[in-house]
């Protein structure tokens, strides 16, 4: 030790000045915790409330307990080198008691502390649910078809566009993007929605899916700020004819692609090619694709295949179509024509 070199006053080793690493870590108090953070929670949705604004970013309990439990502890600014681990036990249905300990480094020295909080969970319904038990909706979504009766395949179709756009709004944050109401009635389908933006969405998606239009019927229900309120009818219309139906035209077959007002672009099963025709054009609706029966494709010869009949077993021939590959052995897809006694091709 030179002349110029300084010691720690208090322990005496040397020291660049003043008090040592060790020292001075020792005077310091490495983290403190608030006896207890109140977490407020809507025992319905689970939804989170931070602050004033309710939010349905969720997470697993754990993950949720240790972001709170870090939230109540304060760790001294000159800490580096933090590692936080979080201890948690359920000493009640509404409290959580929570150890939190901390190593880090402290003027270049290695640290550890402890301190202890308290999670006390609150209950409080959300604004979302709230609007729901109020029976508060901001619009209607009626799915009917033209001349006909929906079948099961368009109500499934349309519940599950109504919950996927429901669930992708308010993944994207939109909270209030709620369905309050599916019913299923011998017209069709009915979905009450908490906003026009999302009952616009589903009807948007609907029609897309099973074609057909829909129109608005807006209602004025009050007034709000000096602004009038409105519930808006959103009225789905499905076309008669549905995507995936084979027609007969002319004596021919054709599959119902896309429809467009009273026009129809279909698929000719025979010719493989897309073509168009009105509604007065076909004679007879023969089924949709989506009854087809498979077939055993028995053998296959230059222009004709031998198909074993799904309903009698007995093999029956049929002229191949240019846009299908059949395979000896493997199935092909066919719908029946009971009036001709024919089995159609179709995939």
């Amino acid at each position: 030790m030179t002349i110029q070199t300084s010691i720690c006053p208090r322990c005496g080793q040397p020291s660049e000045e003043g008090l040592c690493p060790e020292c001075r870590a020792a005077d310091v108090r490495l983290l403190t915790c608030e006896p207890y953070v109140t977490a407020v929670y809507c025992p319905v949705c689970e939804s989170q409330k931070r602050g004033k604004t309710w939010s349905d970013l969720q997470m697993p309990h754990v993950d949720l307990v240790t972001e709170l439990a870090v939230s109540a502890t304060k760790i001294h600014e000159d800490a580096k080198d933090i590692r936080i681990t979080v201890r948690a036990e359920e000493v009640a249905p509404n409290r959580t008691a929570c150890t939190v300990e901390v190593e880090a480094a402290l003027y270049g020295v290695p640290v550890r502390g402890t301190c202890s909080t308290e999670i006390r969970w609150q209950k409080e319904s959300c604004d979302r649910c709230s609007r729901i038990s109020g029976g508060y909706y901001a619009g209607n979504v009626q799915v009917r078809a033209t001349g006909r009766k929906i079948n099961a395949y368009e109500r499934e179709v349309a519940a599950n566009i109504a919950e996927q756009t429901e669930e992708s709004l308010q993944q994207a944050g939109d909270r209030f993007s709620f369905i309050s109401d599916l019913d299923e009635t011998k017209d069709g389908v009915d979905i009450t929605v908490g906003t026009q933006h999302l009952g616009q969405e589903i009807s948007r998606a609907i029609t897309g899916a099973l074609g057909g239009r829909f129109t608005t019927h807006p209602k004025l229900v009050g007034e709000k700020d000096g602004k009038a309120l409105y519930r808006i009818t959103y009225s789905i219309r499905l076309p008669f004819y549905q995507k995936g139906d084979v027609v007969v035209s002319r004596g021919n077959y054709f599959e119902v692609r896309d429809i467009d007002g009273q026009r129809l672009r279909v698929f000719d099963l025979t010719a493989g090619v897309a073509r168009t025709l009105t509604e007065d054009e076909v004679e007879r609706l023969l089924g949709n694709v989506r009854e087809a029966e498979s077939a055993l494709v028995v053998f296959t010869q230059p222009g004709v295949m031998g198909l074993m009949d799904p309903r009698t077993y007995q093999t029956r021939e049929l002229n191949t179509v240019p846009w299908t590959f059949p395979v000896e052995g493997q199935p092909i897809r066919v719908l029946r024509d009971e009036e001709q006694d024919r089995l159609v091709i179709v995939g």
